[in-house]
Formats: C-alpha cells, sequence, structure tokens
C-alpha cells in the first residue's frame, strides 16, 4: 500500500515538472521578438577585431548602429575576426 502511494506520488511530481517544463517553454516561443531600439541608442554586439600589422586585437560589445564601421588601429582598418563568437573566414 505505501509503495504504491509513493509510485503515485513520484508520477504525479513528474507530471507536474514535465507539464511546467511545456508550458515555459511554449510560453517563450510565443513570446513576440522585441522591437530594435531606435536609431542612436547602443545596441549590445559582440564582435572582435585584429589589426593586420601588429595583430592587436579589440572586442566591440555595444554599437549605436546596426552595421559598425571598423576601427582603426596603426593607421589601418581592422579586420573583422568574429562576430556573436562565430570565426569570420577572411
Amino acid at each position: 500500500m505505501l509503495w504504491t502511494l509513493l509510485k503515485v506520488l513520484i508520477a504525479l511530481g513528474a507530471g507536474y515538472l514535465i507539464f511546467r517544463i511545456g508550458y515555459v517553454m511554449t510560453r517563450g516561443i510565443a513570446m513576440p521578438i522585441p522591437a530594435p531600439p531606435p536609431d542612436g541608442e547602443l545596441r549590445r554586439v559582440n564582435m572582435r577585431y585584429r589589426c593586420p600589422s601588429c595583430g592587436t586585437e579589440i572586442r566591440m560589445t555595444k554599437t549605436d548602429i546596426v552595421d559598425p564601421v571598423a576601427p582603426r588601429h596603426c593607421m589601418d582598418e581592422m579586420d573583422l575576426v568574429a562576430v556573436d563568437g562565430e570565426v569570420v573566414e577572411a
């Protein structure tokens, strides 16, 4: 009797957990993508640049435009190395 009650409680707990996970995932899918910020406000980016002359690397984390211009170092335009953690092929 006690063993059966324990099995039922475990099954109810697992069912509730599966329901909550499904509910949270469905709610996440149903949410619309937020609108981009207006021009002039900073946007979060993850870009890495490397200087072709000396090899100095920098990481850009925020910008006010969608497609930022590469920064300059050693009087040269820096090469884009990675965007959002993925390496960019030259």
